[in-house]
């Protein structure tokens, strides 16, 4: 069956909720007359399927084919992934294939939620849909695996978590410099930043400065084009569909696919790209999960384009506390001398490389203890209905560092905000991008 056809979830598909049905009913002492095959049974090589956490899979780019998304069904194997969905017709089918066997495949994403024995719905499209699919996901009953940026705007991961949190589901944001994977030359995690920052070795307040100059690139590269010239859409390919809550504008291959980055309906430039990689560890070894900076600024072209996300140099962004983070790209205008720290505190220093001045901090740090441990296997979590280490709650607050900073550059002036009510101060030009308008009939 190819992706063109109108497919409806077939209830041939073996869910792990009816497996578990089906092991009630023989523990009843009800009479089940088949053969029953050996990977339904369990045992040594064998994960029956009421053990299997079975996938939905919304998006079917490149990010869809990394290791935390992709769950190809083996032959004799209980069925892993269940249902893909893509508007682009070519994309889907190659998924299609490399996931194999049964999986059903849909042009419109909503087709995938009515299978009911999917256990997790991984949102992989841009992030113009991550809310509005995370909503549905949850309202439907389904846990979710969403890409980051957690969403495109700060109302749409204000009402992602309320959703999340309402029918109680279980949500992972899929950034991991929090918990796994190397900070860029700091440690194996965040977790000896954090012992450090956390033993106030550094005093306080903190300046954190996020640049290339301290090991991190914001991608520039990420920028719309301006200059764009309608094309004829692809056969193959429902651009209505994937503009989906975006304003409908013409076709054009450069605001799909990857390069969707560069403009504001659809994403924010390589600030939104890379932003919640670098700011979310900031966010957790500064103790900030449950709030945002007060005040915004921005040095950056201005005015930036309206559709075309763009070059900006730096954003400051301030807590309450004092604390700061300085976002610097290292691409345009004026910017601080080379060897800044990556932390700087009243008492200390930390470097690239976990340097710091003085020099004996660093030592001290294997001393010190160690910060509470987080929960990361997202389908443990799953299995035992507790919250993941990256969830919709702190998720949203790392989302919201970046999508601060754009709106900054985008206003061209200092901002005042309110963590709280989550909206600027006396300033309703900037509030019009903390909640944007959707193109019906989409809405939040």
């Amino acid at each position: 069956m190819t992706s063109t056809e109108s497919q409806r979830p077939s209830t041939e598909i073996p869910s792990r909720r009816r497996f578990l049905q089906n092991g009630a009913a023989a523990a009843a002492g009800v009479s089940v007359f088949h053969i029953v095959p050996r990977h339904v049974l369990g045992g040594p090589g064998h994960t029956p399927p009421s053990e299997t956490v079975t996938h939905g899979v919304i998006g079917c780019g490149g990010i869809s084919y990394s290791a935390a998304h992709m769950r190809p069904n083996q032959d004799g194997a209980p069925i892993q992934t269940i249902a893909v969905a893509d508007p682009d017709g070519r994309r889907l089918d190659r998924k299609m294939k490399q996931v194999g066997g049964p999986v059903k495949g849909y042009a419109d994403w909503r087709h995938v939620l009515e299978h009911k024995g999917i256990d997790i719905i991984h949102v992989c499209t841009p992030p113009h849909w991550h809310a509005l699919i995370t909503i549905a996901a949850a309202e439907a009953g389904f846990d979710i695996w969403c890409e980051k940026p957690m969403s495109r705007t700060i109302y749409e991961g204000v009402k992602a978590a309320e959703a999340v949190q309402k029918y109680g589901r279980i949500f992972r944001l899929n950034t991991w410099f929090r918990f796994q994977g190397n900070l860029y030359g700091f440690g194996s995690t965040a977790r000896p930043v954090k012992k450090l920052v956390s033993s106030g070795l550094l005093g306080w307040p903190l300046r954190v400065r996020v640049s290339r100059d301290t090991g991190f690139n914001y991608k520039l590269y990420w920028s719309g084009r301006t200059d764009l010239i309608p094309q004829p859409v692809p056969s193959y390919f429902n651009w209505n569909m994937w503009l989906g809550p975006a304003p409908m504008k013409p076709y054009h291959p450069h605001r799909t696919h990857g390069t969707f980055r560069g403009y504001w309906d659809y994403d924010g430039g390589g600030l939104a790209d890379m932003g919640q990689h670098y700011l979310d560890p900031v966010q957790y070894f500064l103790d900030k999960d449950d709030t945002s900076p007060v005040e915004i600024e921005a040095y950056a072209p201005w005015p930036q384009h309206p559709d075309a996300a763009g070059d900006w140099g730096k954003v400051t962004m301030r807590y309450e506390d004092g604390c700061e983070i300085i976002l610097e790209s290292r691409e345009w205008g004026e910017m601080d001398p080379p060897g800044q720290p990556y932390i700087e505190g009243p008492k200390g220093k930390l470097y690239r490389g976990f340097r710091t001045d003085p020099p004996e901090l660093a030592a001290a740090v294997r001393s010190l203890p160690e910060p509470e441990p987080m929960r990361t296997d997202f389908e443990q979590c799953v299995k035992t209905r507790r919250k993941f280490a990256l969830n919709e709650r702190n998720g949203h607050r790392s989302c919201c560092l970046h999508n601060l900073a754009n709106i900054a550059i985008r206003i061209g002036r200092k901002l005042h905000y309110d963590p709280v009510k989550q909206r600027f101060i006396n300033d309703e030009q900037a509030n019009r991008l903390v909640k944007q308008p959707m193109r019906a009939p989409w809405t939040l």
